[in-house]
């Protein structure tokens, strides 16, 4: 751990100060357009704009790698980050606000594929898994830290948008000046998505429909809080909730996952968190039943991603996993850039509580879905599965292969030591 730490000591920090900054970003637009008066409308297409850059960042940010370079990129990408956080309050427009988030989203896609394969440079195979799961964790801290940063200053106000620009532009200083570049990207046998859903049609539509669970959480979360009629300690305690059930519940079901069938776990996972839904929906105006409610979505929707993918790869030759992620990842962003619209619609529709009635809606559809796939498909029996890879939704194609790679490594090494 400690060699972990003092190899990519900087990386870790530079990442998390991202996502302090991408945090508070999030979250301040949601109560910064109620102030402003902006419509549920208005706030969702807003919201949508960050879903929308980061589904087409995905798809671009190789090639940009690829063309000029890691460092030219994650300077050029971490300067853009920081200017557009600071249009936000300079220019009160939901149309301005819309282009500001997709630049962002579309920038942060291509900083995680860049940072993310310095990492799998960094690291070598005795500490790869040691270093992805302190990457994930680094970030998941840096979003609940910045819902606290949120208590600092007014929100009507400059400076919780200068915080996060200031926090975004240090983040890049120790990153670029510690780091050599990564070798070129290899190739991957490529896949069609058409391909993907004949293989694993489960992991293709629970994707899609995660897809709108995470938007929700990520971005209409705020702007339900100040819906509501939250305080700003409310919201920000909220938000954090979501990540922290994360935390808790990722590696405890990828535990599980690994010793039973995983569409199972999928339709229970799915199942629980339609119900922390419904708690929330029924109960929108008891503050400790939203933080119950988010608990439970959060831990329950975040171990989903990975479940999926892992199920997935489960019926897949291992060198068509690296293809079939980046598939499931543009299916979940898919799902991602209509969610909050359509959120914003529902809420227009029940009020409030028409956030969380919709999210119950996508996970009684998974769960659904799940059931009816059961009765399509024999079970892969256990020892024959893929091992469980742990990553957060926001994770690139590229964390998710390298991810997939350490965990075959290690089942490997366990297969020679057992047969020795």
């Amino acid at each position: 751990m400690i060699r972990v730490i003092s190899n990519a000591w900087a990386l870790l920090l530079g990442m998390m100060l991202l996502q302090v900054g991408n945090g508070m970003q999030s979250t301040l637009l949601g109560i910064r357009g109620e102030i402003e008066g902006f419509s549920t409308f208005e706030m969702s297409l807003v919201m949508s704009g960050y879903f929308v850059g980061f589904l087409f960042g995905s798809r671009m940010a190789t090639d940009m790698i690829r063309r000029v370079g890691h460092v030219r990129v994650f300077a050029a990408l971490g300067s853009l980050i920081s200017a557009a956080m600071l249009i936000y309050p300079t220019f009160t427009d939901p149309w301005v606000w819309g282009i500001s988030r997709i630049v962002i989203g579309f920038c942060f896609s291509g900083v995680y594929v860049a940072a993310e394969s310095w990492l799998n440079n960094a690291a070598d195979n005795k500490n790869r898994g040691k270093a992805l799961s302190l990457y994930m964790i680094m970030q998941t801290v840096g979003i609940v830290a910045a819902q606290a940063l949120i208590l600092v200053a007014d929100p009507a106000g400059f400076v919780l948008f200068i915080i996060p620009s200031v926090l975004v532009s240090l983040a890049f200083a120790p990153i670029l000046l510690s780091i050599s570049p990564t070798p070129a990207y290899g190739s991957t046998r490529p896949m069609t998505l058409r391909q993907i859903l004949n293989v694993s049609p489960l992991g293709c539509v629970g994707m899609f429909l995660l897809g709108g669970v995470f938007a929700a959480q990520f971005g209409m979360a705020p702007v339900f809080g100040a819906q509501a009629g939250l305080s700003i300690v409310q919201i920000s305690t909220l938000v954090s909730m979501f990540f922290i059930g994360a935390i808790i519940l990722q590696f405890p079901i990828g535990w599980i996952s690994d010793r039973m069938d995983r569409r199972l776990l999928i339709l229970i996972c799915a199942a629980i968190c339609a119900f922390g839904a419904v708690l929330g929906s029924l109960f929108t105006a008891s503050f400790p039943m939203l933080l119950v409610a988010a608990l439970l979505i959060g831990g329950m929707s975040n171990p989903l991603y990975s479940l999926l993918i892992a199920y997935t790869n489960d019926f897949l030759d291992r060198d068509d996993m690296a293809a079939a992620a980046g598939g499931l990842l543009f299916i979940n962003g898919l799902g991602a850039v209509a969610g909050p619209v359509i959120t914003g619609w529902m809420m227009g529709v029940f009020g409030p509580r028409g956030f969380f009635i919709y999210i119950a809606i996508l996970c009684a559809a998974k769960v659904i879905y799940a059931a009816y796939r059961m009765t399509q498909r024999k079970s892969t029996p256990v020892e024959e599965t893929e091992s469980f890879t742990a990553v957060l939704p926001s994770a690139s194609p590229m964390a998710v292969t390298f991810a997939q790679e350490y965990d075959y490594e290690v089942a490997q090494e366990d297969a020679d030591d057992r047969a020795a």
